[in-house]
């Protein structure tokens, strides 16, 4: 809630010092007090500082009676690496809100997947500086709001139509394809997923998507959104890929949801039970995130 304290992490890649400054004053324009911690501006190659500093870092906000949310400062690269050093028994006796997307992904996930945390896929410290007005709302709407989210777009292609109910989850593709094979793996039985991504090409998407089905990452998957697939080549081309690889799985499928890379970036909770409507373009959730994360 506004007054209540922010910290920040860097699990992944170093960030510019500027962007990051415009990104606490969004933040603190919300209402929010920050809390950035001394040893956050540590660099150790591309990334912000070593996997035990960061890992660390993390650590010590959860465990941080004062923090009431966590947001990352940038995504990038890195957060795969510090996974086994997590206190993941101290993220369940201290659950929290956690915020991030991108390579923020891997945490999300596993956060929610190993502790049972709800978390937030949405906008990061850096991306906040140059933020639409849309996302801003959207990130203090579901860090602070008691109402149920609802998310929508105008935008959306239906490839199969149909309803599903289940939790959410999901994020950026590339990031979850690099947790297959390890014991963090992701599993979305029974949940609806979305995915997202920036960057890659068309033949790079259907391999990924490839990999993951072959591996099993989508039995028992009740619906499908898509997000932002921002410089991924033609919209029709990721389409025509969603459409062959998921052909033999009975489940609704939407695309054009404004999560992730994209201009607008709306804030998603993973973990909380929703219902996609493809007919209506809706994916509209049964509990107000905030109640369970905090």
């Amino acid at each position: 809630m506004p007054g209540d304290t922010i910290g920040v992490v860097a699990p992944s890649s170093s960030f510019n010092k500027e962007r990051f400054y415009q990104g606490i004053n969004v933040l603190e324009s919300m209402g929010f007090r920050t809390y950035i911690p001394d040893d956050l501006f540590f660099k150790k190659g591309h990334l912000a500082g070593s996997d035990i500093h960061r890992a660390a870092l993390v650590n010590r906000l959860v465990a941080d009676k004062k923090i009431k949310a966590i947001i990352c400062a940038r995504g990038g690269f890195g957060s795969i690496k510090i996974l086994p050093l997590l206190d993941f028994e101290s993220v369940q006796k201290n659950p929290k809100i956690f915020i991030g997307f991108s390579d923020i992904t891997t945490l999300l996930s596993v956060l929610y997947i190993k502790c049972g945390l709800v978390t937030f896929h949405g906008p990061v410290v850096t991306s906040l500086s140059n933020a639409t007005h849309r996302t801003k709302e959207s990130m203090l709407s579901a860090l602070s709001s008691d109402m149920k989210l609802e998310i929508t777009t105008k935008r959306g292609v239906v490839i199969k139509s149909g309803f599903a109910f289940g939790p959410v989850l999901g994020g950026n593709l590339t990031t979850l394809c690099h947790l297959v094979g390890t014991s963090f793996e992701p599993s979305f039985n029974k949940h609806i997923l979305f995915l997202e991504d920036r960057g890659e090409a068309s033949y790079r998407i259907d391999r990924m998507l490839i990999q993951m089905k072959l591996s099993g990452c989508f039995n028992g998957l009740l619906g499908l959104v898509l997000g932002s697939f921002t410089d991924c080549g033609k919209p029709d081309e990721i389409h025509s890929i969603i459409s062959d690889i998921f052909e033999d799985i009975n489940i609704p499928i939407i695309t054009g949801f404004e999560i992730g890379h994209g201009l607008d970036n709306i804030t998603i909770p993973i973990g909380i039970e929703a219902t996609l409507n493809t007919d209506r373009q809706l994916l509209s959730f049964h509990k107000p995130a905030t109640r369970l994360s905090a």
